[in-house]
């Protein structure tokens, strides 16, 4: 785990996330869900395979006008140690672009 300085996370040149105090676990960002934009991202129907994970993941779409990322985003809503302080953090990947 590393603590990073400003990251921002963009989808089609539109933010979605900013903050000045992310997490980097595993190779992936996560940011405080207080910095991201809630009202872009909505979850979706758990998978079997999400059902396995021991973090109890929950995957979002990122959405906005008519346009759809398919789980682009996710978070841990039950995470065991190692994932503990990203509890409810929001990750990227895909389509979404984190600098």
């Amino acid at each position: 785990m590393t603590q990073t300085m400003h990251r921002t996370a963009t989808w089609r040149g539109m933010t979605i996330a900013k903050s000045d105090h992310t997490v980097e676990v595993g190779g992936y960002i996560y940011f405080p869900r207080d910095t991201v934009r809630m009202d872009l991202l909505e979850s979706t129907a758990k998978t079997p395979h999400d059902l396995e994970c021991p973090h109890g993941v929950q995957f979002y779409d990122v959405v906005e006008g008519g346009m759809r990322s398919p789980r682009a985003a996710w978070s841990y809503e039950a995470p065991q140690a190692k994932m503990k302080p990203v509890d409810h953090w929001i990750g990227f990947w895909e389509d979404v672009d984190v600098k």
